[in-house]
């Protein structure tokens, strides 16, 4: 495929409408500048999300430089994009108590049908969007594009660009829509080169600091593009706030010196809701996000919140393999009170599978649920902070011999030799997850979510992001009765595993993976982009787009074989 080029792509973004489109002129503030010499500025463009059947969010941010005053809109839903026919409109206020972002919810939309929308203040115009509405009971199929990680300063948003050339009908995010991390942090060795260092230059910690750091972001020009192209339906994880956050804390939080917990988790979500075209289903406790949506009677979408919540702090290895620390590390893995949904979640998702009549039950949620688990031998040696000579040998020696011993195993079991026979047997060689900061390191919760689809007769996929890197794998039982089938979303633009195993040919990465994980059935874990889901009653289909570089905006595209579950 020849190099995209951006000019084009951006035109429908940046467009202003006809300032001679018909529309009552709204009282301009002279407290302002005074008239149209000193129009609002709609600098982040515009965007859609959290669409139902007959309505769906609308998002914008208009402010008058250098002033707080609050700017009023109004707002339109046409089916055209020169806005002859007016479905929708209505007025609201862009105010510096909301750091003026605005969001209304239009109503009265019909099921299945594509709008265009804009705001305005008197004869000045937003860009327009597009967006949609969820289809009508007996849709026939569904494409899903499914994305996560984000991060500015590692490079272009070139996949944002191509989910909105895509067939894409709606967009999820599956979380690390921002980083947190100063601006010499992580993913930024390239971000002065790139023009693309973060704002502010410290670690956000306050809603100021959000707010900029969201403003940054929503500044590039394929961001614009693409959520002024379909609406979208997000979830944060965990760099909305801080990395690895979970219920009354973050790995990357320092109570005290970095203020409390509390305060900045307010902060975050606070900044979020503003900033995100969502539908906020708790005012009162903005945790409280997970919320389901129908698909003509296709798909049920069920978004969960995985860091807030219930979730309780991550167990590490070190806690695991340290004598003095394993037995009370193992016995949390083993809790049956361990969490990463907390109970009133969980029984909320439980209770809308068991009543949904959809064909398929899918689950949108930030981290890997699949088992992804090595065992204790070859995760001793996957040290990313120990890339000299001998450990790389050392990894690919324990690596080699794992392999060799199931492969002896697989094809005549009486060659196997004692030491192979030690490698294979759990209670002297355990698997553990290699990140037991997803589904792995709260293996209770996942027996209980999986047995109840399972129980339930659902037909069950689930979506995923966080590890950066593309997979595909079944959903199984411990007893490897298999529920599901999970597909996994490489990164926007965070680097994969080919910065955190350098040593490693990505062919090697993923053959090691593959011959080591059982329910794994694909990875890809050098390459950007983003995965299109498509089901239809009988299927569903992944399909991951690949950009070739996130260090240039010009680029190629490929596109992965197509991996197709049906039950």
């Amino acid at each position: 495929m020849p190099p995209v080029q951006p000019t084009s792509r951006r035109r429908f973004v940046i467009r202003v409408a006809s300032a001679s489109a018909a529309l009552g002129v709204i009282p301009l503030l002279t407290a302002c500048g005074g008239g149209d010499d000193a129009p609002p500025e709609f600098a982040y463009g515009v965007a859609s999300g959290d669409p139902l059947a007959d309505r769906v969010i609308l998002w914008t941010h208009a402010q008058w430089p250098g002033f707080n005053d609050a700017v009023p809109l109004t707002w339109q839903v046409a089916t055209d994009a020169a806005f002859t026919t007016v479905v929708a409109s209505g007025t609201a206020q862009a105010t510096a108590a909301t750091g003026h972002a605005v969001k209304v919810d239009a109503l009265n939309l019909s099921a299945g049908n594509d709008y265009f929308f804009r705001f305005r203040y008197g004869l000045h115009a937003s860009p327009v969007g597009r967006t949609r509405t969820l289809p009508a009971p007996g849709a026939a199929s569904l494409n899903l594009a499914v994305m996560s990680c984000s991060n500015f300063p590692a490079g272009f948003f070139n996949a944002y660009a191509e989910i909105a050339r895509s067939q894409a009908q709606f967009a999820l995010h599956l979380g690390d829509y921002i980083y947190e991390y100063a601006a010499d942090g992580y993913a930024s060795a390239d971000a002065r080169r790139l023009d693309r260092v973060s704002q502010p230059a410290h670690e956000c910690l306050t809603l100021s600091d959000y707010r900029q750091r969201y403003a940054q972001y929503r500044s590039d020009p394929d961001s614009k593009v693409f959520h002024a192209s379909m609406p979208i339906i997000a979830v944060w994880d965990d760099h909305e706030l801080a990395n690895n956050t979970y219920v009354n804390g973050a790995e990357n939080h320092t109570e005290g010196a970095e203020g409390t917990f509390v305060a900045r988790r307010a902060a975050a979500l606070q900044a979020w809701h503003e900033w995100m075209p969502v539908r906020t289903p708790d005012h009162t406790d903005l945790r409280m996000i997970y919320r389901s949506f129908n698909f003509g009677g296709l798909v049920a979408l069920h978004m969960l919140e995985t860091r807030l919540i219930g979730r309780d702090r991550q167990v590490g290895f070190a806690e695991l393999l340290n004598p003095a620390t394993a037995a009370a590390a193992q016995a949390a893995m083993a809790s049956p009170t361990r969490s990463m949904l907390g109970s009133r979640q969980l029984q909320w998702l439980q209770a809308q599978m068991a009543q949904s009549s959809a064909a398929w039950q899918v689950l949108g949620q930030p981290v890997l649920m699949a088992r992804m688990s090595f065992p204790v031998s070859v995760l001793r040696h996957l040290n990313p902070a120990d890339i000299s000579p001998a450990a790389v040998a050392a990894g690919q020696q324990a690596v080699t011999n794992y392999l060799s011993a199931k492969a002896t195993a697989a094809q005549n079991p009486a060659l196997l030799s004692a030491e192979q026979r030690a490698l294979l047997d759990p209670s002297q060689n355990p698997r553990l997850g290699y990140n037991l900061d997803a589904w792995d390191g709260y293996p209770v919760e996942r027996e209980v979510l999986l047995s109840s689809a399972a129980q339930l007769r659902k037909r069950l996929v689930v979506l995923a992001g966080d590890t950066h890197n593309a997979w595909a794998s079944q959903l199984t039982l411990r007893d490897g009765t298999v529920v599901g089938y999970e597909f996994a979303a490489p990164s926007i633009s965070s680097p994969g595993l080919e910065e955190a195993l350098p040593t490693l040919l990505p062919a090697q990465t993923q053959q090691t993976f593959r011959g080591i994980v059982d329910d794994l059935r694909y990875a890809d874990t050098s390459r950007r982009g983003f995965l299109l889901v498509r089901f239809t009653p009988a299927s569903a289909q992944g399909t991951w787009h690949f950009v070739s570089t996130v260090k240039s905006r010009t680029y190629t595209v490929q596109t992965s074989a197509p991996l197709s579950y049906a039950v």
